[in-house]
């Protein structure tokens, strides 16, 4: 009785999420709930907030996106100090789902009441930094003529890797660490074997899931066990089936862009002496370090959490656990 009244104010409490993809992070804050972000598939983040906003009518919760200033990855104190507050105090917009962009924040230093639980995901580094090449360069499907951050160019991530080029730089696989570690100077250091490890430490302590792009699905599912306040239906909807009351024509216009939303355009697999000489880098294996580490513990967390069907259907395990030898009677 008493964790379910205790889970019963969790997820009726605040949440925050915030997206990195490509360039975007993900954090979501519980009471905040806090969705934090290490960079997603374009069309994947889509899909991800797509699943919020379908659901925000249907499970009666806000969703809000938080702009920040010259696409900064972190903010000065007194704004960490007034973000938390601000979406702690607005009672007119709770309970919510806030999405924006910004690196892991550690609300223990502000003596914030309402203490968020972060969840997250994140993908392959280099996969990532894939995408990010010829997406700067060639844009996405749905706005291919979009000012580029790069000049166009043709010359491919091979090439670029081929000649030691700066847009291919390993260094730039430098992303989703930092974003875990925080508001730390050392975070953004490339290649701390510090922030790597108190990345790791906040995973642990701190975020009640961290997901990989890919496992979306398997992602989805458990945060609809674990957070149904927010999430209830998301598997459904994520699976083209209606949970809104769309009609089949709204369905499929809807399946059709979110099928084809941002996928970077142009996008070429890199050979395999390209791969392997990306692998050769510190920094390579310093994030996919932390890729694994979050990969394998979200597969514990999965495995706690389910049974498996003859179909490859997840089964919730429920309760392992009783109250007895209570005294007095």
């Amino acid at each position: 009785m008493l964790f379910a009244t205790a889970w019963r104010k969790l997820t009726a409490a605040l949440v925050v999420v915030t997206f990195v993809v490509i360039c975007v992070c993900l954090h979501l804050l519980t009471e905040l709930a806090h969705l934090d972000g290490a960079r997603l598939k374009l069309d994947r983040q889509h899909t991800l907030a797509g699943i919020m906003y379908g659901l925000c009518t249907t499970n009666k919760y806000y969703v809000i996106h938080i702009g920040m200033i010259h696409s900064a990855k972190t903010i000065a104190l007194s704004d960490q100090m007034r973000f938390l507050n601000n979406i702690t105090s607005w009672q007119e917009k709770k309970p919510a789902l806030y999405h924006g962009h910004m690196a892991f924040i550690d609300y223990t230093k502000f003596g914030v009441k309402r203490k968020p639980v972060y969840i997250n995901l994140i993908r392959d580094p280099l996969d990532r930094l894939v995408s990010f090449y010829y997406f700067t360069r060639n844009g996405d499907d749905i706005r291919p003529t979009r000012e580029k951050m790069r000049e166009r160019t043709q010359e491919t991530f091979d090439e670029c890797v081929e000649r030691d080029g700066e847009d291919c730089d390993p260094v730039n696989l430098w992303l989703q660490i930092p974003y875990f570690c925080g508001h730390i100077s050392e975070c953004w250091v490339p290649g701390s074997e510090w922030a790597l490890n108190k990345a790791k430490q906040n995973v642990l302590r701190y975020y009640l899931l961290v997901g990989i792009t890919e496992e979306m699905e398997d992602f989805i599912i458990v945060l609809e066990t674990v957070l149904p306040r927010f999430f209830r239906g998301a598997s459904q909807l994520y699976r083209n089936e209606s949970v809104t009351g769309l009609t089949p024509i709204q369905l499929a216009a809807e399946n059709q862009a979110r099928t084809t939303c941002e996928k970077t355009s142009q996008k070429l697999q890199p050979k395999p002496e390209t791969v392997a000489k990306i692998q050769e880098s510190h920094i390579w294996k310093m994030e996919n370090d932390f890729y694994e580490f979050v990969r394998d513990h979200f597969h514990y967390l999965k495995e706690q959490l389910f049974d498996v069907d003859e179909d490859g259907h997840y089964i919730e395990k429920g309760h392992r656990f009783l109250y007895e030898k209570i005294r007095p009677a």
